[in-house]
Order: C-alpha cells, then structure tokens, then sequence
C-alpha cells in the first residue's frame, strides 16, 4: 500500500498527546509493516519545521497540499483535520470534539474547529475514534454514522521496573493549565483536605484558555506554598516525576482519551480521575473516580488516598494491569487493518 500521513501535529518543541500518537503511529507503520511506501505530509510551516530536523525515519516529505501526486491509496489524516480527499481512500483520528460542547475555547475557535471538524468528517470514508466516547461524540455532534466509526485506543509505554518505594508527598497533575482541565476545582479540593506535608504538583504549560485566571486563583490560594507550577517538562523530567508522585490527580471535565491517566498507572501511581468521558473509560475499575464538579466528593477521594497506603498500593496494582492492556502495537495493528479495510 501507498500510505500518505498529515505529520503537521508530530513537530513541535512541547508535544502534546496528539503529537505523542502521530509519532509513535508513525514510527510504528514503519517498523511493522516496512514493506509498505509511506509519505508524512507537512503543513508549510511544519515542512520547513520538519526538513530542518532532518528525521531519518521519514522516507519522503511532501507538503500537504501536494499529496495527491504521491497517489497514495490511502490518505490518514491524524488530528480530525481533512480539509479535502487527497487520495482514493481517506481516513480521520478524531481524538476529541471538547471544543464543540462547552465553554472550552474562545467562539472564533470554536467556530473554526466545528467547521473543520464536519469537513473532516464529511470528507472521510472512516473515522477512528480514539475512545467509545469520541465515537458517541462523533455521531451525537457530528452526525456520523456508527458503521463509519472504527474505535482504535491510544496506547502507552509500561516501564520495565516499578517501584512503590520511596515515593514523595506528592500529588501530581499532568497536563496543560486550562479551563476544561478543571485545576481551580482540584486546588479547592487541594485547600479543604489540609494536607500537612503534602504537595500538590502541576506539570505543564500554562499557556491554555483560561490559564490566567487558573494562575490567579492559585495565587490567591491559602495552600499556595504547598502547590508548585513546573511548567512545561522534558519526557525524562515528566518521568521523574512520575517516579516521585504518591498519587495522580485528573479531575478533567472533558478527555477524548486521557493519556496521562494511563501514563500515571504505567509509571504505578494510584490514579484518582473524573466519573465521566474518556478518563472514565480509559481508567476502568483502576482508579478511583470522582464527579469533577463535587468538591467535597474530590477532597474526600485525595484524603483516602494520602491517608491509606493500602488503598494506594491496591490501586497501583490495578493501574498497572490496565495500563498493559493499553500496548502502542495494538493501536498501530488496529489502525493498519482500518488501511486494509478501505483498500479491499
């Protein structure tokens, strides 16, 4: 097969999960099934971007627009973005549709991923969705109907050795400051459990929609030298911390997926996480969930989970097993037989 990849979300100096997935994808296509002709499509900034870097790994760059002359059988487009069929077949990752159901973005925004989004959706032949929940998403927002849904799970890595041994006082939060992040709730949760002793850690770029406002509230908060902002964090700095963390807070309001849920429990860090959307489903019976919005409901999940050592080591077990349920492989398997699905 002649398979053609929009690359443009895989450069980028602070790699979110999507940039996470379109590499592991990636790289995985191609030490699976090297007998196969890839080509990694770039959006003009990202091309540039991406000749610099000089990655061996990619067999041909093309800019996106021009991918047709590549007459590709399958074009995949890797973040819900397909603005024309630039092959025979195309395909769609949709990793979340959060922008279109609340207050999560600014109305420009919104306005222009809803537009993008049933482009997308319109211009694909079949739509991987990243989770049952994206996949109801899909056809309650979007319209699309079950048959063109395929679900296909991100995946994570589970490290060799882990050890309960020699964890820190601390309670970890991994991902971008933002409204839909739900942190301010998870700071008062933080404040009314008044946990001597204990750090509250959150780890990434505090550069999301509402961070501002995230930012002031902890100002503001009476448990503020008990709460650390990292900033953005390297993958061996992230991993560190994993290494160090008692317990994993995710309270988020809204996850296509959540891959830092399942990050946390590779790493077996006893994982509290919301009640409801992908984190839920991703989460199992290995975590306890809460509901995101009842405060006292979040406060009472981080005492029981600071003040029980048996609870954390019962989820910490549990959390590693769901995390090897959650193999790259099987994501990179799944998503070639969708390649072979479409090219019968």
């Amino acid at each position: 097969m002649r398979i053609a990849l929009d690359a443009t979300y895989s450069i980028s100096p602070q790699p979110s999960g999507i940039a996470i997935y379109s590499r592991e994808l990636m790289e995985g296509l191609d030490l699976l099934y090297p007998g196969d002709e890839y080509i990694r499509c770039f959006r003009p900034k990202q091309f540039v971007k991406a000749t610099v870097a000089g990655d061996a790994n990619v067999r041909r760059r093309v800019l996106l627009p021009r991918v047709k002359t590549f007459r590709a059988d399958v074009f995949h487009a890797l973040n819900q973005r397909a603005d024309a069929r630039l092959a025979k077949r195309v395909v769609s990752t949709f990793h979340d549709l959060f922008v279109m159901t609340s207050s999560y973005s600014t109305p420009d925004f919104r306005q222009r991923f809803t537009r993008q989004a049933r482009i997308a959706a319109s211009n694909s032949d079949l739509i991987i969705a990243v989770s049952r929940f994206t996949a109801d998403q899909l056809m309650s927002l979007l319209g699309v109907e079950a048959p063109r849904i395929r679900i296909v799970p991100h995946g994570v890595y589970v490290p060799q050795s882990v050890a309960m041994q020699k964890r820190e006082q601390m309670i970890l939060f991994v991902g971008a400051l933002q409204v839909r992040k739900n942190i301010a709730n998870l700071v008062r949760a933080f404040e009314n459990a008044s946990l001597r002793g204990w750090r509250l850690v959150l780890a990434g770029a505090p550069n999301g929609f509402g961070a501002e406002e995230i930012l002031n509230r902890i100002g503001r908060s009476p448990a503020r030298d008990q709460i650390e902002i990292t900033g953005y964090l390297s993958a061996e700095k992230l991993e560190n911390l994993y290494r160090r963390a008692s317990t994993f807070a995710f309270p988020s309001l809204d996850e296509g997926f959540g891959i830092p849920v399942l990050e946390a429990m590779a790493h077996g860090v006893p994982v509290m996480t919301s009640n409801r959307s992908g984190t839920a489903e991703v989460a199992g019976d290995a975590a306890l969930l809460v509901n995101p919005e009842n405060i006292e409901e979040m406060c009472d999940a981080l005492k029981r989970l600071t003040a029980d050592s048996d609870l954390r080591e019962d989820l910490s077990r549990k959390g590693l097993v769901q995390a090897r349920s959650y193999p790259w492989e099987r994501t990179i398997r799944e998503t070639y037989k969708v390649y072979e699905e479409l090219t019968r």
